[in-house]
């Protein structure tokens, strides 16, 4: 196998921003639906209680995705791979905007997260094609990408139904798919593999490696634990917004929903931090954060703009905080072997997305029966499981390594 030089004509530099972008946009498609919650669950005869389903069946798609396809990157040609990944993608979010029924859209919303892992294959293939001297630098590019899309997400997807409706969301992004596919197709030059393991014994080796591998064992549940939070806050608090305390158009819920971009500033801080040393000590802040974040939340009178402002700071040092401790944990992981770095990279990643999906079924159940004040408490009480865990690194013989 060989690894193309950026700057080559095979692997151009503008052929990397191409795939920093292509990551952006197919990881929105995961969070879309997070601000719209309420108009699609109106539209389809959703209960509140069960709204919750909509984000959750796309990360439980997700989640399976990076169990179940993401190692297929070592067994098949990835261009050819990426691609057809990507089209289950298209083909959900084309059912999604069709759809006239709950049964359907949920369907959708499976095939759609199942569809996004291809962000998962592309990343280590621009780890591919760049040099040793550069990889690092052109990985960092490709997740800057994601990271944004992520982010901006939400924003668009209110956007676009203030001024249209939420299915035109999931339009617009199934043209986006087919053209990106297109693309990719035309531009991407192949990536052959060549492996010795079977994919039975690859899977069972992701296995071995949950359940003998303390530090992914300790991040996973870390993150687990806060992504939980952020996926039930963001799943509900649209509702809260919309509701008849606040009474928020899609404008203003878009408006509200970029405090979220600001958590993108917490990543690059929280490489250097980790660099220096200070995992763990930055690993327990990220986590007060969380809490404190969801604390704030309890304060002000529902619909006035003393509660708005607050509910906009608390969503701030909420994403600031998961951001960080998202990248906290992937240093540690990634420094424990790279031969691989790959399946501990799918497990960490499967194990807070099957957490990110329980805090949006219980989020959007909480919130349909006790109301606001006990959503938010319960997304204290995730954070507060993960530092409870994170106090048990400190028992006992103290050890070494600041990666645990």
């Amino acid at each position: 196998m060989t690894s193309s030089d950026p700057r080559s004509p095979s692997s151009p530099k503008w052929l990397l921003w191409l795939l920093a972008v292509a990551t952006g946009l197919i990881a929105a498609n995961i969070y879309y639906a997070q601000p719209l919650v309420g108009a699609i669950s109106k539209d389809l005869g959703l209960s509140i209680s069960a709204a919750g389903l909509i984000v959750t069946l796309t990360q439980v798609g997700y989640g399976s995705g990076l169990l179940l396809i993401v190692p297929l990157a070592d067994y098949f040609e990835n261009k050819r791979l990426a691609i057809s990944v990507l089209l289950f993608s298209a083909v959900g979010l084309l059912i999604s905007g069709l759809a006239t029924s709950s049964v359907p859209f949920l369907i959708a919303s499976l095939l759609i997260g199942l569809g996004s892992v291809t962000v998962q294959i592309l990343v280590p293939y621009a780890a591919h094609l760049a040099p040793d001297a550069m990889r690092g630098r052109v990985v960092g590019n490709v997740m800057s990408g994601l990271m944004l899309g992520i982010m901006l997400a939400r924003p668009v997807a209110s956007l676009i139904t203030e001024f249209s409706n939420w299915r035109m969301v999931f339009f617009v992004s199934f043209v986006a798919m087919l053209g990106l596919a297109l693309l990719l197709h035309r531009v991407l030059p192949p990536r052959q593999v060549s492996v010795n393991t079977g994919y039975r014994e690859m899977l069972v080796s992701m296995y071995q490696l949950m359940r003998t591998t303390a530090p992914l064992q300790r991040r996973s549940f870390y993150h687990a634990c806060l992504f939980g939070a952020f996926s039930l806050f963001w799943t509900t608090v649209p509702l809260l917004l919309s509701g008849p305390d606040f009474r928020l158009s899609q404008t203003g819920i878009a408006l509200f929903s970029l405090a979220g971009v600001a958590g993108a500033i917490a990543a690059p801080l929280a490489g250097r931090l980790a660099d220096r040393g200070w995992i763990r000590g930055a690993t327990g802040c990220a986590m007060f954060l969380v809490i404190a974040s969801f604390m704030l939340m309890q304060h002000g009178e529902h619909g006035s703009l003393h509660s708005l402002a607050l509910l906009t700071l608390a969503a701030i040092m909420l994403d600031f905080g998961v951001s960080a401790n998202l990248v906290l944990g992937q240093r540690v992981i990634f420094s424990l072997s790279p031969t691989i770095r790959g399946r501990l990279n799918g497990l960490y990643m499967a194990t807070f997305f099957a957490g990110g999906a329980i805090g949006s079924a219980s989020g959007g159940w909480v919130y349909a029966h006790y109301g606001w004040r006990t959503t938010s408490a319960l997304g204290a009480a995730f954070g507060t499981l993960a530092l409870l865990f994170f106090f048990s690194e400190f028992k006992g013989k103290r050890r070494q390594q600041p990666d645990s």
